[in-house]
């Protein structure tokens, strides 16, 4: 495969696995002692990467769970975050300037912290009350991300008895390190294609619905755009026909990402739109990766995970086509802001 270490991946999500045990220990702790809700609070792309979880516990669970912008907290606070409240903070590098700030204004309303980083000897993962180190970098975070807070939220789920089976779907994801790796080894064939149609146009609509839109939403926004400098207009299939709708036209590309939970039809939808008005529409579907042995259950909860690994390839294979590193920056932590 082109420019990938096969063992470092393999090593990377083998450590997210590794972290679940402690992670129900600790939801089990925080359960016990009295918590009321909980909060997921990324910054940028650690924060979209925290939305399926949450999305899950609010279809799942009666247990409150909320999604807000740190940056917004600190200056206003929220009624609901309280020393009550069960705060994740994901950060792979563990200084994100809005993370790190909202970190004062938690331990003063004595929330409990629960911080995801990739390096411990940093504010985030000395300040945290239960720090989860798993390092990773940009090519491997997506998925790391994705199965702590999924096991995040699979532990209240167990913890309130509102899931039956949650041994068994733990079990199944303790194999996705191997699948994902297979998974990126067919589809390695088809990246290049893949990514000559994102090199091909300087605009694309990204969208996808269910657990699988906050990856278009990333993908579009921290990939194309900020790696890549590709203007993109991430929407919301839900939202797709209330507005972007008008957009579409010869030449346009639209890029469609479907997954297998219970809101695929959102995104069937616009795959009948589209074609009728734009012959750039470009569909990545997490029903076409195999993955022997895992439930249908247990598909529809990766499949963020499953397009995360795929579209590294993709983006592997862009970076090179473009003479465009996935390093580049021209303002991103290159000048203060």
């Amino acid at each position: 495969m082109l420019n990938f270490d096969e063992q470092r991946f393999l090593r990377i999500q083998s450590g997210a696995i590794a972290l679940q045990k402690r992670l129900e220990t600790v939801i089990a702790s925080c359960l016990s002692a009295g918590a009321e809700n909980i909060f997921f609070l990324g910054t940028g792309g650690a924060a979209i990467l925290m939305q399926p979880a949450a999305q899950l516990l609010l279809r799942r669970s009666r247990f409150p769970a909320f999604l807000d912008m740190p940056a917004e907290l600190v200056v206003t606070g929220c009624a609901h975050l309280t020393e009550k409240s069960i705060v994740v903070v994901p950060s792979l590098s563990g200084t994100t300037k809005e993370s790190v700030a909202l970190l004062g204004k938690l331990k003063e309303i004595g929330a409990t912290v629960i911080t995801l980083v990739g390096h411990e000897e940093t504010p985030l993962g000395k300040g945290g009350d239960h720090v989860f180190v798993n390092f990773a970098e940009d090519d491997t975070s997506c998925e790391s991300f994705y199965l702590q807070s999924l096991f995040i939220a699979l532990a209240i789920l167990k913890q309130r008895g509102e899931i039956a089976n949650h041994a068994e779907i733990v079990a199944e994801l303790a194999r996705m390190p191997e699948l994902l790796l297979e998974v990126k080894r067919a589809y390695e064939p088809k990246a290049e294609t893949f990514a000559e149609i994102l090199a091909g146009s300087d605009y694309h609509i990204v969208t996808g619905a269910g657990n699988v839109w906050p990856q278009a939403f990333y993908y579009g926004m921290c990939i194309l755009e900020e790696m890549q400098w590709i203007r993109t207009r991430p929407v919301h299939a839900s939202d797709f026909f209330h507005g972007t709708l008008e957009l579409v036209e010869k030449g346009v590309s639209v890029i469609l990402f479907k997954g297998e939970d219970a809101l695929r039809p959102l995104a069937e939808r616009v795959e009948n739109f589209a074609p009728n008005y734009t012959d750039k529409l470009t569909v990545l579907d997490t029903a076409d990766f195999a993955l022997p042995g895992i439930s249908s259950e247990v598909r529809a909860l990766v499949s963020p995970v499953l397009l995360a690994t795929v579209l590294e390839r993709i983006s592997a294979h862009l970076e090179v086509m473009r003479n465009h590193p996935l390093t580049t920056r021209r303002y991103y932590k290159r000048v203060a802001y």
